[in-house]
Order: structure tokens, then C-alpha cells, then sequence
């Protein structure tokens, strides 16, 4: 972990409250792996809490990096409105990643998203593509106003859409799409929100023997001191043990913590 002020390259609205940040700066450097995320401090004085948002994909020969976030409130409202040139004290990477080191050349990954947590596996489906990896996507959305980074998949392997009202490809959650598709995959990944979350692990925990869950959380130190982001395991028959999603996560095991 390093602190840096990086610099804005870009900034693209992709969405409506969605937009795409690119920075470049050393800290590139030292990400690698998909699902970490960056904890960056809005330049106001008074927005003392940084915010946690996820590495959506890594240009190491540009020294470049980029996040994808959903407008929430006045902080990442300010965020949105800065512009190239401009720049950003920057935290990271934090947490741990999915782990992808011992998956095989030719395996087949589920990949699972919904909403604001979809950035984060765009960088893990390119990584596994490049280690030979057969990739499909599953992508829900509000609507179809709301979807973005759709073709981004497409290019990486086979991309299913649902939309809750229906307005692109399958109508209801992503759920739905799962339920179409019969095929047992080697590896599942997911992150989205806690109905997601559960979906993937139902459908997939006696199935798959790696599934890997990312999850949301509102953090607030992100280095594991403040206790504001902590689940409690689902194994402890006490119902006190619990784990920091910012230090011991974001990502976990299908059946490692109670969602």
C-alpha cells in the first residue's frame, strides 16, 4: 500500500450518475490484481472520509489505471465534476483480490455482476483471458439507460444482459439468466449487491468447488482500524466472530461469511 497524488487523464460520463475516471501516476506500479481498490480523498476540506472504489483495469505500459463509480453523494458529486489535469490523493491498492493464480488454461469462468458492482471484473475477465481462461459474463442492470461497459465484456468473451424491467435482454435480476444457462463452469466470480451475492451462492456453492464473492461495503478507514465494515463469519456458533471486509476482503469463499 502507497499514498500518492495521481493525476486525472480522463474523465467520461458513461451512464446517468456513471462515470469513467483514468488516472496515471508510480501507484500503477504496484496493481496487479482484479478486485483490490483505491481509497481516494476527494479535495474538500470538508470531506475528511476517503472513498473506496474499485480498479476497474490497469494499463501498466501507460502508467495507467481506471475506476468506475456511481455518483451517491456529495463526495463522489464532487468527484464528478473534477477534470483532466486536475489531482487526486490516492490510498492503494487495498485488500485482497480474487485469486486467480491456480486456475488452468482452457477452465471455464462465471463471472457475475450487478450494477455498480460490475467494474471491478472487467480487469479480472481480461486476466483470466490472457491466461487462456474461457470467460462469460453475466450483467444486470435497473434498465437500459442505466447499463454501461456492455461491449467492453463482449469483446472479452460470451456477455448475457438482464434488466429489472425488462427494457434489454432478459427481464428481471440476474437470476434469471442464470437459470437459462446449464452449463457448470469451473470457477464463478460475482460482486454486486447482497441479493447477488446470495443468487450465486445458491446456485453455485455445492456446484462449483471455487466460487468467489466480492463484497459491498461501506468502508471508512480501509486498512482495517475502525471496524466500520465488519461481517460476521457463518461457521462461528458464537455469532461474534467477525471479519473486515477492507482488510480480509473484499473478497471471500461461497460460505466463508454470512451475506
Amino acid at each position: 500500500m502507497k499514498q500518492e497524488m495521481m493525476t486525472i487523464v480522463s474523465q467520461v460520463q458513461l451512464a446517468p450518475l456513471i462515470y469513467a475516471l483514468t488516472l496515471t501516476g508510480d501507484l500503477v506500479n504496484e496493481m496487479h490484481s482484479p478486485g483490490q481498490f483505491l481509497h481516494i480523498r476527494v479535495p474538500r476540506s470538508d470531506l475528511l472520509l476517503r472513498r473506496p472504489i474499485s480498479l476497474n483495469a490497469i494499463d501498466h505500459s501507460k502508467k495507467e489505471c481506471r475506476i468506475i463509480y456511481r455518483i451517491e453523494g456529495v463526495g463522489t458529486k464532487a468527484l464528478s465534476e473534477m477534470q483532466k489535469g486536475d489531482r487526486l490523493d490516492v490510498l492503494g491498492p487495498l485488500g485482497n483480490g480474487f485469486s486467480i493464480a491456480d486456475i488452468p488454461k482452457g477452465a471455464t469462468a462465471f463471472i457475475i455482476g450487478g450494477g455498480i458492482g460490475i467494474p471491478p471484473l472487467y480487469e479480472l475477465s481480461k486476466q483470466l483471458r490472457q491466461k487462456g481462461v474461457k470467460t462469460v459474463h453475466f450483467l444486470g442492470f435497473t434498465t437500459s439507460t442505466t447499463m454501461y461497459a456492455v461491449t467492453d465484456f463482449e469483446e472479452l468473451g460470451p456477455t448475457l444482459v438482464a434488466t429489472d424491467d425488462g427494457s434489454f435482454g432478459k427481464c428481471g435480476n440476474v437470476g434469471n439468466l442464470l437459470l437459462s444457462f446449464e452449463q457448470v463452469p469451473d470457477v464463478v466470480f460475482a460482486c454486486g449487491n447482497t441479493g447477488l451475492l446470495k443468487t450465486t451462492e445458491q446456485f453455485y456453492a455445492e456446484k462449483v468447488a471455487n466460487v468467489q464473492l466480492s463484497l459491498e461495503a461501506r468502508m471508512a478507514c480501509g486498512i482495517g482500524a475502525c471496524y466500520a465494515c465488519v461481517c460476521h463469519v457463518k461457521d462461528d456458533a458464537s455469532g461474534i466472530k467477525s471479519v473486515k471486509i477492507c482488510d480480509e476482503g473484499p473478497i471471500f469463499k461461497a460460505g466463508e461469511v454470512s451475506l
